[in-house]
Protein backbone atom coordinates (compact mmCIF):
# COMPACT_ATOMS: atom_id res chain seq x y z
CA UNK A 1 0.00 0.00 0.00
CA UNK A 2 1.43 3.38 -1.04
CA UNK A 3 1.56 5.79 1.90
CA UNK A 4 -0.54 8.93 1.56
CA UNK A 5 1.07 12.35 1.33
CA UNK A 6 0.20 14.35 4.43
CA UNK A 7 -0.23 18.08 3.98
CA UNK A 8 -1.10 20.57 6.68
CA UNK A 9 -2.76 23.94 6.15
CA UNK A 10 -1.59 26.20 8.97
CA UNK A 11 -3.44 29.24 10.37
CA UNK A 12 -1.27 30.68 13.11
CA UNK A 13 -2.24 34.30 13.63
CA UNK A 14 -4.19 36.59 15.95
CA UNK A 15 -6.93 37.29 13.40
CA UNK A 16 -8.66 35.58 10.49
CA UNK A 17 -7.48 37.78 7.63
CA UNK A 18 -5.17 35.09 6.24
CA UNK A 19 -7.74 32.29 6.01
CA UNK A 20 -9.22 33.08 2.61
CA UNK A 21 -5.81 33.33 0.99
CA UNK A 22 -5.26 29.58 1.23
CA UNK A 23 -8.43 27.84 2.46
CA UNK A 24 -10.02 27.90 -1.00
CA UNK A 25 -7.16 25.67 -2.16
CA UNK A 26 -8.24 22.86 0.18
CA UNK A 27 -11.35 21.69 -1.75
CA UNK A 28 -9.45 22.01 -5.04
CA UNK A 29 -6.67 19.80 -3.69
CA UNK A 30 -9.15 17.25 -2.36
CA UNK A 31 -11.06 17.14 -5.66
CA UNK A 32 -8.05 16.70 -7.89
CA UNK A 33 -5.69 14.70 -5.70
CA UNK A 34 -7.43 12.21 -3.40
CA UNK A 35 -4.10 10.62 -2.42
CA UNK A 36 -3.25 13.77 -0.47
CA UNK A 37 -4.41 13.74 3.14
CA UNK A 38 -5.11 17.21 4.55
CA UNK A 39 -4.94 18.37 8.15
CA UNK A 40 -6.11 21.88 9.05
CA UNK A 41 -4.10 23.34 11.91
CA UNK A 42 -5.29 26.52 13.62
CA UNK A 43 -4.63 28.30 16.88
CA UNK A 44 -8.26 29.12 17.71
CA UNK A 45 -11.71 27.64 17.27
CA UNK A 46 -12.70 30.77 15.34
CA UNK A 47 -9.95 30.12 12.77
CA UNK A 48 -11.01 26.48 12.41
CA UNK A 49 -14.62 27.54 11.82
CA UNK A 50 -13.51 30.15 9.29
CA UNK A 51 -11.61 27.49 7.35
CA UNK A 52 -14.65 25.19 7.42
CA UNK A 53 -16.77 28.04 6.08
CA UNK A 54 -14.45 28.69 3.15
CA UNK A 55 -13.44 25.12 2.32
CA UNK A 56 -16.97 23.69 2.39
CA UNK A 57 -18.84 20.60 3.52
CA UNK A 58 -16.73 18.00 1.74
CA UNK A 59 -13.54 19.35 3.30
CA UNK A 60 -15.24 19.27 6.66
CA UNK A 61 -15.83 15.55 6.21
CA UNK A 62 -12.51 14.55 4.68
CA UNK A 63 -9.97 16.76 6.49
CA UNK A 64 -8.69 16.54 10.03
CA UNK A 65 -9.19 19.74 12.00
CA UNK A 66 -6.70 20.23 14.82
CA UNK A 67 -6.70 23.05 17.37
CA UNK A 68 -3.14 23.98 18.32
CA UNK A 69 -2.50 25.25 21.84
CA UNK A 70 0.38 26.16 24.13
CA UNK A 71 0.92 25.04 27.74
CA UNK A 72 -1.16 26.96 30.27
CA UNK A 73 1.91 28.22 32.11
CA UNK A 74 3.23 29.80 28.89
CA UNK A 75 0.16 31.99 28.46
CA UNK A 76 0.96 34.76 30.99
CA UNK A 77 4.43 35.01 29.45
CA UNK A 78 2.92 35.13 25.97
CA UNK A 79 0.49 37.87 26.96
CA UNK A 80 3.40 40.03 28.04
CA UNK A 81 5.81 39.29 25.19
CA UNK A 82 3.22 39.45 22.39
CA UNK A 83 3.25 43.23 22.71
CA UNK A 84 6.77 43.37 21.28
CA UNK A 85 7.22 40.13 19.32
CA UNK A 86 5.14 37.25 17.84
CA UNK A 87 5.85 35.04 20.86
CA UNK A 88 2.55 33.14 20.77
CA UNK A 89 2.94 32.31 17.10
CA UNK A 90 6.43 30.95 17.67
CA UNK A 91 5.34 29.05 20.76
CA UNK A 92 2.45 27.43 18.91
CA UNK A 93 4.99 26.03 16.48
CA UNK A 94 7.44 24.89 19.14
CA UNK A 95 4.84 23.38 21.48
CA UNK A 96 3.21 21.41 18.66
CA UNK A 97 6.34 20.20 16.89
CA UNK A 98 5.20 16.59 17.35
CA UNK A 99 2.11 17.36 15.27
CA UNK A 100 4.21 18.81 12.45
CA UNK A 101 6.55 15.79 12.57
CA UNK A 102 3.83 13.59 11.05
CA UNK A 103 3.32 15.89 8.07
CA UNK A 104 5.21 15.81 4.78
CA UNK A 105 4.46 19.42 3.90
CA UNK A 106 2.72 22.43 5.38
CA UNK A 107 1.00 25.29 3.52
CA UNK A 108 1.51 28.60 5.32
CA UNK A 109 0.50 32.22 4.81
CA UNK A 110 3.08 34.17 6.84
CA UNK A 111 6.75 34.31 7.72
CA UNK A 112 7.02 33.16 11.33
CA UNK A 113 6.20 29.65 10.08
CA UNK A 114 9.84 29.39 8.97
CA UNK A 115 10.66 28.89 12.65
CA UNK A 116 9.74 25.26 11.92
CA UNK A 117 13.09 25.05 10.13
CA UNK A 118 14.86 25.45 13.47
CA UNK A 119 13.02 22.67 15.29
CA UNK A 120 14.50 19.23 15.78
CA UNK A 121 12.80 16.41 13.94
CA UNK A 122 11.34 18.57 11.18
CA UNK A 123 14.17 18.45 8.65
CA UNK A 124 11.93 16.54 6.24
CA UNK A 125 9.06 19.06 6.35
CA UNK A 126 8.46 21.04 3.17
CA UNK A 127 7.12 24.57 3.62
CA UNK A 128 4.88 25.92 0.87
CA UNK A 129 3.87 29.57 1.13
CA UNK A 130 0.78 31.30 -0.22
CA UNK A 131 1.32 34.82 1.02
CA UNK A 132 -1.55 36.93 2.36
CA UNK A 133 -1.97 40.02 0.24
CA UNK A 134 -0.27 41.30 -2.90
CA UNK A 135 1.10 44.69 -1.96
CA UNK A 136 4.33 46.51 -2.73
CA UNK A 137 5.87 47.07 0.71
CA UNK A 138 9.31 45.62 1.38
CA UNK A 139 7.85 43.39 4.11
CA UNK A 140 6.42 41.23 1.32
CA UNK A 141 9.82 40.82 -0.35
CA UNK A 142 12.20 39.67 2.35
CA UNK A 143 15.37 37.54 1.98
CA UNK A 144 13.79 35.05 4.40
CA UNK A 145 11.43 33.89 1.64
CA UNK A 146 14.27 31.69 0.42
CA UNK A 147 13.53 29.40 3.36
CA UNK A 148 10.31 28.26 1.71
CA UNK A 149 10.51 25.26 -0.59
CA UNK A 150 7.79 26.66 -2.86
CA UNK A 151 6.27 30.15 -2.99
CA UNK A 152 2.93 30.52 -4.77
CA UNK A 153 2.65 34.06 -6.10
CA UNK A 154 -0.35 35.92 -7.52
CA UNK A 155 1.29 37.49 -10.54
CA UNK A 156 4.25 38.61 -12.64
CA UNK A 157 4.96 41.67 -10.48
CA UNK A 158 5.94 39.64 -7.44
CA UNK A 159 7.86 37.05 -9.45
CA UNK A 160 9.94 39.67 -11.24
CA UNK A 161 10.76 41.56 -8.06
CA UNK A 162 11.84 38.42 -6.16
CA UNK A 163 14.08 37.35 -9.03
CA UNK A 164 15.60 40.81 -9.41
CA UNK A 165 16.36 40.90 -5.68
CA UNK A 166 17.82 37.41 -5.85
CA UNK A 167 15.72 36.20 -2.91
CA UNK A 168 14.10 33.31 -4.80
CA UNK A 169 15.19 30.97 -7.56
CA UNK A 170 12.85 30.40 -10.53
CA UNK A 171 12.21 26.79 -9.47
CA UNK A 172 10.94 28.01 -6.09
CA UNK A 173 8.15 30.07 -7.68
CA UNK A 174 4.74 29.17 -9.03
CA UNK A 175 2.47 31.96 -10.32
CA UNK A 176 -1.09 30.83 -9.58
CA UNK A 177 -3.30 33.93 -9.32
CA UNK A 178 -5.15 34.93 -6.16
CA UNK A 179 -7.10 32.14 -4.40
CA UNK A 180 -8.82 34.67 -2.13
CA UNK A 181 -10.88 35.84 -5.10
CA UNK A 182 -12.27 32.29 -5.36
CA UNK A 183 -13.42 32.50 -1.73
CA UNK A 184 -15.44 35.71 -2.21
CA UNK A 185 -18.77 36.40 -3.90
CA UNK A 186 -17.44 39.09 -6.20
CA UNK A 187 -20.62 39.51 -8.25
CA UNK A 188 -22.83 40.28 -5.25
CA UNK A 189 -20.40 42.61 -3.49
CA UNK A 190 -20.93 45.73 -5.57
CA UNK A 191 -24.66 45.69 -4.85
CA UNK A 192 -24.37 45.86 -1.05
CA UNK A 193 -25.84 49.02 0.46
CA UNK A 194 -24.89 50.23 3.91
CA UNK A 195 -26.50 53.68 3.87
CA UNK A 196 -30.00 54.96 3.19
CA UNK A 197 -28.93 57.44 0.52
CA UNK A 198 -26.83 57.17 -2.64
CA UNK A 199 -23.99 59.51 -1.72
CA UNK A 200 -20.51 58.25 -2.64
CA UNK A 201 -19.21 55.70 -0.14
CA UNK A 202 -15.62 56.15 0.99
CA UNK A 203 -13.72 53.26 2.56
CA UNK A 204 -11.08 54.39 5.07
CA UNK A 205 -8.70 51.44 5.47
CA UNK A 206 -5.62 52.41 7.54
CA UNK A 207 -2.87 49.89 8.24
CA UNK A 208 -1.38 49.25 11.73
CA UNK A 209 2.25 49.62 10.58
CA UNK A 210 3.70 52.23 13.00
CA UNK A 211 5.95 54.05 10.51
CA UNK A 212 3.55 54.25 7.60
CA UNK A 213 -0.02 54.18 8.90
CA UNK A 214 -2.14 57.33 8.70
CA UNK A 215 -4.22 56.37 11.72
CA UNK A 216 -1.95 57.55 14.52
CA UNK A 217 -1.42 61.09 13.20
CA UNK A 218 -4.43 61.72 11.01
CA UNK A 219 -7.13 59.11 11.69
CA UNK A 220 -9.36 61.07 14.07
CA UNK A 221 -9.14 64.09 11.77
CA UNK A 222 -10.42 61.91 8.94
CA UNK A 223 -13.39 60.78 11.06
CA UNK A 224 -14.07 64.38 12.06
CA UNK A 225 -14.10 65.48 8.42
CA UNK A 226 -16.70 62.89 7.47
CA UNK A 227 -18.78 63.54 10.59
CA UNK A 228 -19.23 67.08 9.31
CA UNK A 229 -19.72 66.14 5.66
CA UNK A 230 -23.05 66.18 3.83
CA UNK A 231 -21.49 64.89 0.60
CA UNK A 232 -20.11 61.46 1.50
CA UNK A 233 -20.75 58.31 3.48
CA UNK A 234 -17.80 56.65 5.24
CA UNK A 235 -16.99 53.05 6.07
CA UNK A 236 -14.18 52.96 8.60
CA UNK A 237 -12.80 49.41 8.27
CA UNK A 238 -9.09 49.37 9.10
CA UNK A 239 -6.73 46.46 8.67
CA UNK A 240 -8.10 43.94 11.15
CA UNK A 241 -4.90 43.95 13.22
CA UNK A 242 -5.08 47.68 14.06
CA UNK A 243 -7.68 47.16 16.78
CA UNK A 244 -6.38 43.78 17.92
CA UNK A 245 -3.64 45.47 19.94
CA UNK A 246 -3.06 48.73 21.76
CA UNK A 247 0.66 48.86 21.12
CA UNK A 248 2.05 48.38 17.62
CA UNK A 249 5.74 47.86 17.04
CA UNK A 250 7.88 47.12 14.02
CA UNK A 251 11.48 46.05 13.61
CA UNK A 252 11.59 47.99 10.35
CA UNK A 253 12.78 51.33 11.66
CA UNK A 254 12.21 50.32 15.30
CA UNK A 255 8.96 52.28 15.52
CA UNK A 256 6.34 51.93 18.26
CA UNK A 257 2.90 53.59 18.30
CA UNK A 258 -0.06 53.55 20.67
CA UNK A 259 -3.47 52.97 19.12
CA UNK A 260 -6.23 55.10 20.63
CA UNK A 261 -9.96 54.43 20.64
CA UNK A 262 -12.67 55.69 18.31
CA UNK A 263 -14.75 58.34 20.15
CA UNK A 264 -18.37 57.34 20.59
CA UNK A 265 -19.67 60.41 18.78
CA UNK A 266 -18.49 59.02 15.44
CA UNK A 267 -20.40 55.78 16.00
CA UNK A 268 -23.59 57.82 16.26
CA UNK A 269 -23.17 59.51 12.85
CA UNK A 270 -25.70 58.23 10.31
CA UNK A 271 -23.20 58.61 7.46
CA UNK A 272 -20.39 56.69 9.21
CA UNK A 273 -20.16 52.91 9.61
CA UNK A 274 -17.40 51.72 11.95
CA UNK A 275 -16.23 48.11 11.81
CA UNK A 276 -12.92 47.21 13.41
CA UNK A 277 -12.98 43.46 13.05
CA UNK A 278 -16.10 41.65 11.84
CA UNK A 279 -16.11 39.07 9.03
CA UNK A 280 -16.98 41.88 6.62
CA UNK A 281 -13.46 43.25 7.15
CA UNK A 282 -12.01 39.96 5.90
CA UNK A 283 -14.11 38.91 2.91
CA UNK A 284 -13.91 42.02 0.69
CA UNK A 285 -17.41 43.15 1.67
CA UNK A 286 -16.28 46.75 2.08
CA UNK A 287 -13.67 46.88 -0.69
CA UNK A 288 -16.37 45.77 -3.12
CA UNK A 289 -19.09 48.07 -1.79
CA UNK A 290 -17.13 51.35 -1.66
CA UNK A 291 -16.90 53.97 -4.40
CA UNK A 292 -13.63 55.56 -3.21
CA UNK A 293 -10.66 54.04 -1.39
CA UNK A 294 -8.92 56.12 1.29
CA UNK A 295 -5.87 54.51 2.88
CA UNK A 296 -2.13 54.36 3.32
CA UNK A 297 -0.10 51.12 2.89
CA UNK A 298 -2.55 48.22 3.09
CA UNK A 299 -2.37 45.71 0.25
CA UNK A 300 -6.18 45.74 0.25
CA UNK A 301 -5.84 48.52 -2.31
CA UNK A 302 -5.16 45.84 -4.93
CA UNK A 303 -8.28 43.91 -3.96
CA UNK A 304 -10.25 47.16 -4.25
CA UNK A 305 -8.96 47.55 -7.81
CA UNK A 306 -10.71 44.41 -9.00
CA UNK A 307 -12.92 47.20 -10.33
CA UNK A 308 -10.93 50.39 -11.03
CA UNK A 309 -12.24 53.21 -8.85
CA UNK A 310 -10.95 56.45 -7.34
CA UNK A 311 -8.23 56.16 -4.67
CA UNK A 312 -6.63 58.59 -2.22
CA UNK A 313 -3.56 57.98 -0.06
CA UNK A 314 -2.71 59.69 3.23
CA UNK A 315 0.89 60.67 3.93
CA UNK A 316 0.98 62.44 7.32
CA UNK A 317 4.70 61.76 7.82
CA UNK A 318 5.53 63.17 4.37
CA UNK A 319 7.33 60.10 3.06
CA UNK A 320 9.34 60.66 -0.12
CA UNK A 321 7.35 58.09 -2.04
CA UNK A 322 7.49 59.09 -5.69
CA UNK A 323 10.42 56.87 -6.75
CA UNK A 324 10.14 54.28 -3.99
CA UNK A 325 8.93 50.84 -5.20
CA UNK A 326 7.47 50.21 -1.75
CA UNK A 327 4.92 52.94 -2.49
CA UNK A 328 4.18 51.97 -6.10
CA UNK A 329 0.43 51.91 -5.44
CA UNK A 330 0.43 55.60 -4.43
CA UNK A 331 0.50 56.38 -8.14
CA UNK A 332 -3.15 55.23 -8.33
CA UNK A 333 -4.59 58.51 -7.04
CA UNK A 334 -3.92 61.78 -5.18
CA UNK A 335 -1.58 61.69 -2.15
CA UNK A 336 -2.55 63.91 0.79
CA UNK A 337 -0.08 65.12 3.42
CA UNK A 338 -2.35 67.72 5.05
CA UNK A 339 -5.86 66.90 6.27
CA UNK A 340 -6.97 70.31 5.03
CA UNK A 341 -6.46 69.00 1.49
CA UNK A 342 -8.71 65.96 1.95
CA UNK A 343 -11.85 67.66 0.64
CA UNK A 344 -10.03 68.81 -2.50
CA UNK A 345 -8.53 65.34 -2.98
CA UNK A 346 -11.95 63.67 -2.75
CA UNK A 347 -13.40 65.93 -5.41
CA UNK A 348 -10.31 65.53 -7.57
CA UNK A 349 -10.35 61.75 -7.22
CA UNK A 350 -13.91 61.58 -8.53
CA UNK A 351 -13.39 64.16 -11.26
CA UNK A 352 -10.02 62.94 -12.50
CA UNK A 353 -10.34 59.19 -12.16
CA UNK A 354 -9.85 58.73 -15.90
CA UNK A 355 -6.28 59.97 -15.40
CA UNK A 356 -5.55 57.06 -13.05
CA UNK A 357 -7.80 54.33 -14.44
CA UNK A 358 -5.34 52.97 -17.01
CA UNK A 359 -2.53 52.92 -14.42
CA UNK A 360 -4.79 51.02 -12.02
CA UNK A 361 -5.79 48.46 -14.63
CA UNK A 362 -2.22 47.83 -15.72
CA UNK A 363 -1.04 47.42 -12.12
CA UNK A 364 -3.92 45.04 -11.32
CA UNK A 365 -3.08 42.83 -14.30
CA UNK A 366 0.59 42.76 -13.34
CA UNK A 367 -0.30 41.93 -9.74
CA UNK A 368 -2.89 39.22 -10.42
CA UNK A 369 -2.42 36.62 -13.14
CA UNK A 370 -6.09 35.64 -13.38
CA UNK A 371 -7.08 33.01 -15.92
CA UNK A 372 -10.10 30.90 -16.87
CA UNK A 373 -8.92 28.17 -14.50
CA UNK A 374 -9.62 29.37 -10.92
CA UNK A 375 -6.61 30.45 -8.92
CA UNK A 376 -7.37 27.91 -6.19
CA UNK A 377 -7.24 25.08 -8.73
CA UNK A 378 -3.96 26.37 -10.16
CA UNK A 379 -2.53 26.56 -6.63
CA UNK A 380 -3.67 23.01 -5.91
CA UNK A 381 -2.01 21.77 -9.10
CA UNK A 382 1.22 23.58 -8.24
CA UNK A 383 1.27 22.03 -4.77
CA UNK A 384 0.47 18.54 -6.03
CA UNK A 385 3.04 18.86 -8.81
CA UNK A 386 5.72 19.88 -6.34
CA UNK A 387 4.91 16.97 -4.01
CA UNK A 388 4.89 14.51 -6.91
CA UNK A 389 8.47 15.33 -7.83
CA UNK A 390 9.58 12.87 -5.16
CA UNK A 391 11.58 15.34 -3.12
CA UNK A 392 9.69 14.64 0.10
CA UNK A 393 10.08 11.86 2.57
CA UNK A 394 6.67 10.30 3.02
CA UNK A 395 5.93 9.62 6.65
CA UNK A 396 4.67 6.39 8.11
CA UNK A 397 1.04 6.28 9.28
CA UNK A 398 0.30 7.99 12.57
CA UNK A 399 1.00 5.75 15.57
Amino acid sequence: MTPRTKVGFLYNHDAGHQVRHSAAVIPALLAGHPAIEITVLATSDARLEAVRGVSGTEAGKRCKFVRLDIPAWHKPIAQLLDTVMPFSRLDHLYSNRAVFAFLDAVVVTEGTSLFLRKLRGLDHLKILRIDHGAGDRSIGFQPSFVGNDLVLLPGAKQRQRFLQLGYLRPEQIAVVGYPKFDAVNLAAGRHRKFFADDKPVVLYNPHPEPRMSSWYDMGLNVLEYFAGSTDYNLIFAPHVMLFKRRLHATLEGLAVRWRGDVPEKYRRCSNIRIDTGSAACLDMTYTLAADIYLGDVSSQIYEFLIEPRPCIFLNPRRAQWQDDPNYAFWHFGPVVSDIKRLDHALRRALRDHAVYSAIQQQAFQSTFDLQTVPSAVRAAEAIAGFLAQGRIRLNQPDP
